[in-house]
């Protein structure tokens, strides 16, 4: 516990950055906008398909985006591209207020996805694992909980306030909040932290004692076996939060019945990313990585079978382990196997995968809405899918470990 205490102490600034950011990514989350799905639905004459796939192509194209823009991080500080990421998503906020044209809908979703959830979530990992070593996956940890602040606070905070004020009204508020965010920020990065990957040296190398590159990285068999599962969590999580007003409908429950179990989502998460954060030091990711995702298998099964909220308390407990471990789990990990110099530029790779899996499950579970299969219909396939992808992980991650040039 003094080490802990001693750790925040000495790092606070830091770790609140990080804890910052990944906050203020939560306006463009999926857990927020889906809050606003029913009244955007109405207002532009949707159906859930329809919804799912403008909601998917917007994203889809931020991941594409993000695959240039997130190695950007590997050229500039966080001070000075955090400026113009959280003005960017402050503005985007606002156009999704302002826009009446369901043309410009994708234009939207496209803003909002690639500056909330794709560049602030990025450059928070990015920043905790150039500026920490030997406590990576604490930093991780730690500043991942503003993930969960955000979930937790948010959708309660927002729907209540849905039913007293106009839905396009909250958005002004959201692009005001962001606009806060600024001067806090910079406030805490007044002297931005050297990283220490940089100043060890070259930094930590990865497999084969190597710093791998964007291209090296995709050359190797290892990023494919892992793509799946950066797919899955994205997509999958996505769906639930994004298909929660069809989900409540379909169950029988009330939307701010099952939106009052956010918070337990969140906990668990919370002490999820901690334990994983403790483990990731003490243990490395690769005895870790292949585990991560079978609680969110038992999840889905479960969610599929509920009949009572009880049952999804315990489906949404169980998201939240592999949701908390998979805030720090993943980051650490192409830090450890590929090395620290360009974890930008890897990083980005990553994070636009998540973000194209968060495209895929929307889209995808909405289609099949449409065309009569109901999402807990869906779900044990889910479950099979998670089930699939950590098999496959288990066995590409043991071999890779192999050749890792430091113990872990």
């Amino acid at each position: 516990m003094t080490n802990l205490v001693g750790f925040l102490r000495k790092n606070a600034a830091f770790l609140a950055a990080g804890m910052l950011l990944t906050f203020g990514s939560s306006f463009g989350q999926t857990f927020f906008i889906s809050i606003f799905a029913g009244e955007i639905m109405q207002t532009f004459s949707l159906t859930d398909g329809q919804w799912g796939a403008i909601y998917g192509g917007g994203t889809l194209a931020s991941a594409v985006v993000l695959i240039w823009a997130g190695a950007l991080t590997d050229r500039m500080r966080v001070r000075r591209l955090g400026v113009m990421v959280v003005f960017g998503l402050a503005t985007a906020c606002a156009f999704m207020a302002l826009n009446t044209w369901v043309v410009l809908l994708p234009v939207s979703v496209f803003l909002l996805r690639f500056f909330g959830q794709g560049m602030m979530s990025h450059m928070s990992t990015v920043a905790m694992a150039r500026w920490f070593v030997a406590t990576r996956g604490k930093a991780l940890a730690i500043a991942g909980s503003g993930y969960a602040v955000g979930e937790a606070a948010l959708p309660l905070l927002f729907v209540w306030a849905l039913t007293f004020s106009n839905w396009r009204a909250l958005w002004v508020v959201a692009a005001v909040a962001c606009l806060l965010i600024l001067p806090i920020l910079l406030r805490l990065l007044r002297q931005e932290r050297t990283p220490q990957s940089l100043t060890e040296g070259a930094g930590r190398s990865g497999m084969q004692d190597r710093h791998w590159k964007r291209g090296a990285m995709l050359g190797h068999p290892l990023f494919w076996c892992m793509l799946p599962s950066l797919l899955g969590p994205g997509a999958f999580v996505t769906a639930v939060f994004f298909q929660q007003v069809h989900l409540t409908e379909v169950k029988g429950w009330s939307h701010i019945s099952f939106v009052a179990l956010f918070p337990l989502f969140t906990s668990v998460g919370i002490l999820s990313m901690m334990i994983t954060g403790w483990a990731i030091d003490r243990f490395g990711t690769w005895r870790l990585i292949p585990f991560f995702q079978l609680p969110i298998a038992l999840s889905f099964m479960i969610m599929a079978g509920a009949d009572t909220l009880l049952g999804a308390a315990l489906a949404i407990s169980l998201m939240g382990v592999t949701s908390g471990a998979n805030s720090t789990l993943p980051a650490a990990f192409w830090a450890e196997f590929y090395g620290t110099k360009h974890i930008g530029g890897i990083k980005s790779i990553a994070t636009a995968a998540m973000v194209l899996g968060s495209a895929i499950g929307p889209a995808l579970t909405g289609a099949l809405i449409d065309r009569g299969v109901e999402f807990p219909d869906q779900m044990s396939a889910i479950s099979m899918w998670f089930l699939a992808t950590s098999a496959l992980v288990g066995l590409a991650v043991t071999r890779a470990a192999r050749t890792l040039s430091r113990a872990t």
